[in-house]
């Protein structure tokens, strides 16, 4: 089950090389960005068990059409917040109205605040942050580690008699049946969001650390890996 969320955004737009009055707006206004950005933010997993917050700046250009393009993390912690900052920025796509004359190739900086549930996490701990910020990236060596065994028993090219050392490491990184239920549903939210992209992201990584139970969701909507 989905867990609660609690998030604060950031709703100012800083437009490089433009004035205020010539920047795009997001249909129906700050407060209609404010819901969109509530409505579609999943507090990461990891950031969310372990009471990190942080304001991620995704930089991103707009076409006439209000598309998004070119967005990309300007400055954030390098964890999963990172990740779902751009992806709902992406999914913002087509939302934008463009005045006359803007310059296309202008970066608009969306700053998006994070704030994990102060009831469970009390204040924030800036030492206890930075612990679990670099124990996040220490832990995406064990986790390429597990998936490319796994990619590559799919591909039946694997070192099947390193299977036990795989199923040591999912246990160290706690890839256990609650975390794929978690993971599960953080797919499914993004596909009723229409983020099929990401849902196909978080299934195939469920896929790609072993487990079958997404299996069913990769075949129904999902292309082939190459």
């Amino acid at each position: 089950m989905l867990k609660a969320l609690y998030i604060n955004i950031a709703l100012l737009i800083f437009v490089t090389g433009n004035v205020l009055a010539q920047q795009p707006t997001f249909k129906g206004g700050a407060q209609a960005l404010d819901d969109f950005l509530k409505a579609k933010i999943i507090y990461p997993e990891y950031s969310r068990q372990n009471c990190i917050s942080g304001t991620i700046h995704v930089s991103f250009k707009v076409d006439k059409d209000g598309t998004v393009r070119d967005a990309k993390v300007q400055d954030g912690p390098g964890i999963d917040l990172d990740d779902e900052a751009l992806r709902v920025i992406k999914l913002s796509s087509g939302q934008w109205v463009i005045p006359a004359g803007y310059n296309l190739a202008t970066n608009i900086i969306q700053p998006i605040r994070f704030d994990p549930d102060a009831a469970r996490c009390g204040p924030a701990n800036i030492r206890d942050m930075q612990s679990a910020i670099a124990s996040y990236k220490a832990q995406q060596e064990l986790e390429n580690a597990v998936t490319n065994y796994y990619i590559n028993k799919y591909k039946g090219k694997a070192d099947t008699t390193k299977e036990a050392i795989i199923i040591n490491l999912k246990k160290q990184l706690g890839y256990d049946d609650d975390f794929i239920t978690d993971v599960l549903s953080q797919a499914n939210e993004k596909f009723k969001q229409g983020d099929k992209e990401g849902a196909c992201r978080d299934w195939n990584f469920i896929r790609n650390i072993g487990s079958d139970k997404a299996d069913n969701f990769i075949k129904k909507y999902c292309a082939p890996n190459p």
